[in-house]
């Protein structure tokens, strides 16, 4: 296919797929630029605020300017933050017309063999099939166990990889042994006042399957019976967010029809990312005929672990404590802008004794890892990580809590970055929690 013929389809079905309403719902009125981190700290480039986004998205569909690497360009170097939804006048769906956009582009883009390759093994080979990622996860944790990771760095042969990737090695958390089976039900300690379904996640049941495990028993402490559905799968959003909206597709089916089985009050996850995600299945989904209403009834059953356990009032029934600290919050863009979601996490840090929380600047401003971001993206990602750790810096806080693994992952690399290794740390919301919950038993029994 020529250029003039593939920018001509690219045109077209934009002009199918991308929604006209929404695009012209922007006003370009300007309140989304000072909480875009891209914008920002791009300069104050008008193609790289969201304003601008849509702008290209639009003169696309009108035909007015090529679907060309520039445009590329500013797509790809959003981070999907969403954080110019909430202060939308609008309320312009920008996460979704970002999403359908590089869907389109992607399925046009010409991708030599190697890269083509590893869009297929991570995508349909990697991330939908639970048992490769715990083989995965494996293969990490025999490098991590085995004296690999000590010989590796001993000899400076990760000299070779980009500095980025050196840091993220370097901050990737010890990964749990893989338990072999995980019950499919867990009991209420006390009465039970709720039946939850769990979603487990991809990543966050592998490499952090003992935040998982944190999870379900604090669920239990608050009064839930918790199910947990084997079958169910990847959310799809990493699928989504990088041009591979079918494959999303066809997960978001999978995970449906399995919770369909539980009947249970709230679907409950511990990932701001995911969460964000299948709250959207009912858009995902909804020119599929078969799924619009059943899809519309599972997002509505998504809820945060935070929310759920502030509900049954988790904070007033359990006794927490722990040495006294200084603790910030660094909010999960997409449980924050996606869910909305933020004073939930807050009240159940500040219940527990011995913490002096502190409000780091710009707490809901982007930490930089936006799924695989960090990876793409490194030189903005570096640069957004750099000021976000300046602001947590200040705070002196001995931990940073995250509520979504890739936070955690990018927090615990600027923790690292900035020399900070021996004073202060990154940590999972539901493992503080629990942390919390194991020390505040002690002491109100000594």
């Amino acid at each position: 296919m020529s250029s003039s013929s593939k920018q001509k389809e690219i045109q077209q079905q934009f002009q199918e797929q991308m929604d006209e309403k929404e695009l012209l719902n922007c006003m370009r009125c300007g309140f989304c630029l000072p909480s875009c981190p891209t914008y920002i700290d791009s300069g104050q480039q008008e193609t790289h605020s969201p304003r601008g986004r849509i702008a290209l998205m639009k003169a696309v569909r009108d035909g007015v300017i090529e679907p060309d690497e520039d445009v590329e360009h500013s797509l790809n170097l959003c981070l999907g933050c969403r954080a110019c939804e909430p202060v939308c006048p609008s309320g312009v769906k920008y996460g979704q017309l970002l999403e359908d956009a590089r869907d389109i582009i992607q399925q046009h883009k010409k991708q030599s063999f190697p890269v083509k390759l590893m869009r297929r093994v991570v995508f349909k080979g990697l991330f939908p099939s639970q048992s490769r990622m715990r083989q995965a996860a494996g293969l990490l944790r025999f490098y991590q166990t085995s004296g690999l990771q000590t010989a590796a760095r001993k000899t400076r042969i990760l000299k070779v990889l980009p500095s980025h990737l050196q840091l993220m090695e370097q901050a990737l958390p010890k990964v749990p042994p893989q338990k072999k089976k995980r019950l499919n039900e867990y009991k209420a300690i006390g009465q039970a006042k709720k039946r939850v379904a769990f979603f487990t996640g991809c990543l966050m049941d592998t490499v952090f399957s003992s935040t998982n495990e944190a999870t379900i028993h604090l669920l239990q402490l608050a009064g839930c019976d918790v199910i947990v559905p084997p079958i169910q799968t990847c959310c799809g959003a990493l699928h989504g967010h990088s041009g591979e909206k079918d494959q999303a597709k066809q997960l978001a089916k999978r995970n449906i029809e399995a919770f369909e089985e539980t009947d249970a009050d709230a679907i409950v996850m511990n990932a701001g990312g995911c969460g964000a995600f299948l709250s959207d299945y009912s858009h995902l989904l909804q020119d599929d005929p078969d799924f619009q209403k059943r899809s519309k009834a599972f997002s509505q059953k998504i809820t945060d672990i935070s929310s759920i356990l502030v509900e049954l009032e988790f904070h007033r029934r359990v006794p927490l404590a722990l040495p006294a600290q200084v603790i910030t919050y660094q909010d999960s863009c997409h449980l924050r802008n996606g869910m909305n979601v933020q004073q939930a996490p807050r009240v159940l840090m500040k219940a527990i004794q011995g913490v002096t929380f502190k409000e780091m600047k710009d707490a809901g401003r982007c930490c930089g890892s936006a799924g695989i971001y960090n990876i793409l993206q490194p030189d903005m990602s570096m640069q957004i990580l750099d000021h976000k750790m300046t602001e947590a810096s200040n705070t002196a806080a001995a931990a940073i809590v995250t509520s979504n693994p890739g936070c955690q992952l990018q927090m615990a690399a600027g923790v690292k970055k900035a020399g900070h290794m021996h004073s202060m740390r990154a940590i999972h919301l539901a493992d503080f929690l629990l942390e919390a919950v194991q020390y505040g038993k002690k002491a109100s029994s000594s």
